[in-house]
């Protein structure tokens, strides 16, 4: 499959450098490799806490000014073998894009990022570079910080589209053969977006009145604007996909409905929007619901504003059970709305947390407690019916599990009880299961997962192709849009026979 998606990305590059070309021999060797492995880290500007953690939609990280774009970028070494681009899910070229930032050529940075990846604004802001493509660069291994790839593809991502010079991705001329894509999650984005290159017609169906999937519903606009996804969005428009929204499929429209329209290919990019619960004494309280629930209210429905159609109970002592990212969203959401109590209950140690370090960083700062090896065993409520107290296990690692982490184990005798008006409970979710159950012939698994070939990301049924939750369970943005690409290199060759 990397023959395949090698030459894939072959067939849909249009404008890339070659190592070969002769401006980028020189630049490398304008600064000998320790002159650029002493310049120091550059860090990001940010907002100040005490500010952010009371203002909702303003964006915590503020972005790299261009004279620390430009310092970062001599930073690379431009290797002979970049291990760097091994770590990418959507194989970037990225000594390619840092070597025009470092020449001040930012919108040939940005066209290079949109050779392989539909979302770079996106990816710049809330992938976990540290543990993919940061994780490979050759600095580590000097005992040096990383080269900071996901800043620099940030500022050209945020370069061009505050320059006004948009670039929109070469399109083939249409062959006519219609696609069909279900979820505008970032799997389902990458997938419409390569095919729309080879000049495939795409469809992408979405169930809920945005486009954007977990990118509008699941992460909150301190993190990641919605104005950063609309645009990456309308460049897909330009390119001719098609959105259709408040269409579920498996319900407003059917597998066989798809075949009637003509579709010869579909994706099934659906997600995990299926939240998972403790089964504790008290999780049917008023007051306790998952973060998926949360966030789409708070995200999406301005549950936040009193005045709403169905707006959310604003906590003063907030519990997050979890510690993931979506976790840490949740909490940094509770304290931006008023909560004068946010915490994290996580059962573990801080160091066995899968939340991005960054992530943990904010929330501390923004003033959020951390209850670690910690679980909750029962909530308490009034006469009510709403939440006032959790009762918490303190717990102790153990031997390591199958996820390699120490297990937690209760100590005994060891419980204490807290106040709390919200609980919100972020312990995992599981895949939609409605696509899984409308395609007859689906293949699924015990998790409720689509099971599908990994090279090509085929299922069971020959013209059906899934990526992202719906088969990994629970993923990071990256990882979905590296199934989306590899199913649509899949695909066409399918389709090309």
């Amino acid at each position: 499959m990397e023959k395949e998606l090698s030459a894939f990305n072959s067939q849909l590059s249009t404008v890339s450098e070659r190592r070969s070309e002769t401006w980028r021999e020189e630049l490398r060797k304008s600064k000998k490799n320790k002159e650029r492995a002493d310049i120091a880290r550059v860090h990001m500007p940010e907002l100040d806490p005490t500010y952010r953690s009371r203002v909702r939609n303003e964006e915590v990280n503020l972005g790299l000014t261009t004279e620390q774009a430009l310092l970062e970028a001599q930073r690379c070494l431009d290797c002979a073998n970049p291990t760097c681009m091994q770590g990418c899910p959507v194989n970037i070229n990225i000594p390619t894009f840092i070597k025009y930032i470092e020449k001040g050529q930012f919108l040939d940075a940005a066209k290079t990022l949109k050779e392989t990846s539909a979302l770079p604004a996106v990816c710049g802001r809330v992938c976990p570079q540290e543990k993919q493509c940061e994780a490979q660069c050759i600095h580590l291994k000097m005992k040096k910080e990383p080269v900071a790839i996901g800043y620099l593809e940030r500022f050209a991502a945020d370069y061009e589209r505050e320059s006004g010079n948009i670039s929109i991705p070469e399109v083939a001329a249409p062959n006519g053969v219609k696609i069909a894509v279900v979820g505008s999650g970032p799997a389902g984005l990458s997938f419409a977006g390569d095919m729309a290159k080879l000049g495939y017609d795409v469809t992408v169906f979405e169930a809920l009145h945005e486009i954007g999937g977990v990118l509008k519903y699941g992460i909150p606009e301190f993190r990641l604007p919605n104005t950063i996804v609309d645009v990456e969005i309308d460049i897909l428009r330009k390119m001719g996909v098609k959105f259709l929204n408040n269409c579920i499929v498996g319900k407003t429209i059917s597998y066989e409905d798809l075949h009637t329209d003509g579709f010869k290919g579909i994706f099934v990019a659906s997600g995990a929007g299926l939240p998972n619960f403790m089964n504790i004494p008290g999780e049917n309280l008023v007051g306790v619901m998952s973060s998926n629930e949360y966030l789409t209210r708070v995200n999406l429905m301005d549950a936040a504003n009193p005045e709403s159609d169905t707006p959310v109970w604003i906590g003063k002592n907030v519990a997050v059970i979890g510690g993931g990212n979506t976790a840490m969203d949740s909490v940094r959401t509770a304290r931006r709305l008023g909560a004068d109590r946010a915490m994290i209950i996580y059962r573990r140690s801080e160091e066995e947390m899968p939340a991005r370090v960054e992530e943990v960083k904010h929330a501390k700062e923004e003033g959020i407690e951390f209850m670690t090896l910690h679980n909750p065993v029962e909530y308490i409520g009034d006469e009510f019916g709403r939440v006032r107290q959790m009762r918490l296990q303190k717990m102790e690692l153990g031997e390591p599990d199958a996820s390699g982490r120490r297990r937690p184990v209760p100590v005994e005798g060891a419980i204490e009880t807290i106040d709390v008006d919200e609980v919100i409970v972020s312990v995992g979710v599981s895949p939609n299961p409605l696509v899984p159950s409308a395609f007859k012939g689906l293949q699924v698994s015990k998790w409720g997962t689509i099971i599908v070939d990994q090279e090509t990301m085929r299922s069971d049924l020959p013209d059906v192709y899934a990526g992202g939750d719906i088969v990994r369970g629970g993923a990071t943005v990256i990882l979905a849009m590296g199934d989306g690409r590899k199913a649509a290199a899949a695909m066409d060759n399918s389709l090309r026979g």
